[in-house]
């Protein structure tokens, strides 16, 4: 599986919606969220004034690629020599909390393959990710002390509540239904869990491609054995099921995500237009879309700002040049109207209100598209490497999973 098929598939499935903390979720994470809180205030303060100057020039900088070697730059903590990453990166109040490389397994049935990965976690302790093989999917809370994973085999009738310091399972919250994929809300309080009656992993070799000269691993196309959505309370494991009726535009996985209010919950539908999204209430049914989310896109993971007033939009502008630079949009979420571009090919999360973890280019628009893990901010042509640069097809590439620390 090369690249470009890799970011089509895994990004995605991302939980980098992840926020802020719940409101009487575990008391044990509150009381690390506000410890780390203490020690972050004074880069928090720093970090702001440095925004507040930068955006009243919207796109004057020089355009310079910050490259420096130190770990920590400007509040940022960022690993440029390191791909796949081996210690914590973060802006500000966002982290890397884990990420996860994957590979198609073929099974005993002929033609058939199952899209399996491998995560590396952040264990809060040592600030180092640390490889599992244990679970096909994995969802992070806000605090990045708990997670919620499924065993491998999808679709998986328990949910793990994992203690990501100690490596072991809190809890098991067990499913009527068979799960195939977990989210945190907003606040951290609730998981929506997509249920399948089938793995929605399932891939079937193509014909073989042009390019390469081999079979490509593909999602099936316009059919899916998804029914439907658990909501659960994080702290109990308590909650119901809703089921969604059978639909032709979706594919293999798609899976629900909560909105921002976690009133509603949204998942990307296969339509002419990309990134389509459908919306629907708590008990199933279709609705429109919330007025903020409206004009979202599902393959866009960065969404909504913090404070809601801006809204990451996908890959507008690229141009020329070694390497080539990127543009994604930035509107008001509620008019659909374009504010503003800031440098990025994919948007991932929102570190704040100004700045952005983004995929960007580092090669020509002509060549072989290979990325890093970097940092942008509205007003600003500046990029800040947080990783190192995918190299070729004996590199793997990797997906990210932020949370709020």
């Amino acid at each position: 599986m090369n690249i470009e098929e890799l970011v089509r598939d895994s990004l995605r499935e991302q939980a980098s919606r992840q926020p802020s903390p719940a409101t009487g979720f575990a008391d044990r994470v509150l009381a690390v969220r506000r410890r780390r809180m203490r020690r972050l205030a004074t880069v928090a303060a720093a970090t702001a004034a440095v925004i507040a100057v930068a955006v009243t020039v919207p796109l004057l900088d020089s355009g310079r690629t910050d490259v420096r070697p130190a770990e920590v730059i400007d509040g940022v903590v960022t690993h440029p020599d390191q791909w796949p990453p081996r210690d914590l990166i973060a802006v500000g109040r966002t982290a890397l909390a884990a990420y996860y490389t994957a590979d198609t397994v073929p099974t005993t049935t002929p033609g058939q393959g199952v899209f399996t990965r491998t995560y590396w976690l952040l264990d809060p302790r040592t600030e180092k990710y640390r490889k599992t093989t244990k679970w096909s999917y994995v969802a992070v809370a806000p605090g990045m002390h708990t997670a919620a994973v499924l065993e491998q085999g999808l679709p998986a009738h328990r949910i793990g509540i994992l203690d990501l310091t100690t490596g072991r399972i809190e809890r098991w919250i067990p499913v009527e239904r068979g799960v195939g994929a977990v989210e945190f809300s907003h606040d951290g309080g609730r998981i929506v869990a997509t249920t399948y009656d089938d793995n929605p992993d399932v891939r079937t070799k193509s014909a073989v491609n042009s390019t390469t000269g081999v079979a490509d691993w593909m999602a099936p196309r316009g059919q899916s054995g998804r029914t439907g959505f658990y909501v659960l309370d994080t702290a109990s494991g308590k909650g119901t099921w809703s089921g969604v009726a059978k639909d032709d535009t979706v594919e293999g996985r798609q899976d629900f995500h909560f909105t921002r209010s976690g009133e509603q919950v949204y998942a990307q539908v296969l339509t002419d237009r990309d990134g389509s999204e459908r919306f629907y209430g708590l008990d199933g049914e279709g609705i429109a879309a919330p007025a903020d989310e409206k004009y979202l896109r599902a393959d866009v993971e960065a969404r909504l700002s913090p404070n809601g007033r801006l809204a990451a939009l996908g890959l507008t502008k690229e141009v020329g040049g070694s390497p080539g630079k990127s543009y994604s949009s930035i509107r008001d979420p509620r008019t659909g109207k374009e504010i503003t571009k800031v440098r990025g090919s994919h948007l991932l999360a929102w570190a704040d209100d100004r700045r952005l973890i983004a995929w960007e280019r580092t090669t020509s628009l002509k060549a072989t598209y290979r990325p890093r893990l970097v940092l942008v901010t509205i007003g600003s042509d500046r990029v800040v490497p947080l990783s190192g640069t995918y190299q070729d097809i004996y590199t793997k590439y990797w997906a990210p999973v932020f949370a709020e620390r």
